[in-house]
């Protein structure tokens, strides 16, 4: 029989199911599992551990602060149960390539001096705004470009890269466009070009007037045709349309791409791809 403080991945997964369902009969049926022993495991796992973590009455379910506790503590679990085995499977591949995650668009000319100067072959996997972290505590990735201050870096290893400056970036037609420099105030009091909004780490937008951004080439195009405005890093310029025009901001908080990797990794194909970000030449983009 199992401790009080050992828990089972099984019984997490029915518990996290339930949580994010709030419904045992839906958590059932998206676990493929009746309900009656659904209903039992959890009941089971409360009176185990000595807590209640789910309020159950006429109106529905409800987590209790233990069971909020829980659902965050359980994640995690599964999530790390899952990077194992997919991190396990790769090492015992033929390939033996590290995978490394970055947002699609983003560091193009930093990425191909990192693999350049490495010479090993490194799988890209490209994503969306933020996606990085995810893909790194779930095992898709064992690397991952991401940007200080805007990524979630906290519970990773990180090497510095590059530190920039940020421009904005307005249509070639505007009259922004013939400025040498910009505020971050000036480019959010043009109201006929709303600076565009990306999703925060929760992947939850901020209000604003500006348009709901999901990727570069959908950013790009917006910017061209007028509607929107951008604030992005200095080396954004490398994919700059002819209709764009980027103009430095003098009072833009400076931004620093990073390396990054989860603490625990024994990668010796890591550590040596680490390493050679450590040897890179560490210019500050203007």
């Amino acid at each position: 029989m199992l401790g009080v403080d050992l828990l089972e991945t099984r019984e997490l997964r029915y518990f996290v199911t339930v949580a994010e369902e709030l419904h045992f009969s839906r958590a059932a049926e998206r676990l493929g599992i009746a309900q009656p022993p659904l209903s039992r495991a959890i009941q089971q796992l409360e009176r185990r551990l000595g807590v209640t973590l789910l309020d159950r009455d006429r109106r529905g379910v409800a987590l209790t602060d233990a069971g909020q506790v829980l659902l965050e503590e359980a994640r995690a679990v599964l999530d790390g149960a899952a990077a194992a085995a997919r991190r396990t499977r790769r090492a015992a591949s033929s390939t033996g390539r590290l995978t490394l995650a970055t947002k699609a668009g983003a560091n193009h000319e930093l990425l191909q001096r990192l693999l350049d100067a490495h010479g090993a072959e490194v799988e890209v996997l490209l994503c969306g705004m933020g996606e990085q972290a995810l893909m790194l505590r779930d095992g898709r990735a064992d690397v991952a470009l991401m940007q200080r201050p805007f990524d979630a870096l906290a519970g990773f290893d990180t090497e510095d890269l590059l530190t920039e400056r940020q421009v904005a970036i307005v249509p070639a037609a505007h009259p922004l466009a013939a400025r040498s420099s910009l505020t971050m105030a000036e480019v959010a009091a043009v109201p006929d070009l709303p600076v565009a909004r990306w999703p925060g780490q929760d992947g939850v937008y901020e209000p604003g007037p500006g348009p709901e951004i999901h990727d570069l080439s959908q950013l790009a195009q917006l910017i061209a045709l007028g509607h929107t405005s951008a604030v992005l890093c200095a080396s954004s310029r490398t994919w700059l349309w002819s209709a764009h025009a980027a103009i430095p901001l003098v009072d833009a908080p400076r931004v620093t791409t990073v390396l990054a990797w989860p603490p625990h990794s024994r990668s010796r194909l890591l550590a040596d791809l680490v390493r050679t970000a450590g040897q890179l030449d560490r210019p500050e983009a203007g």
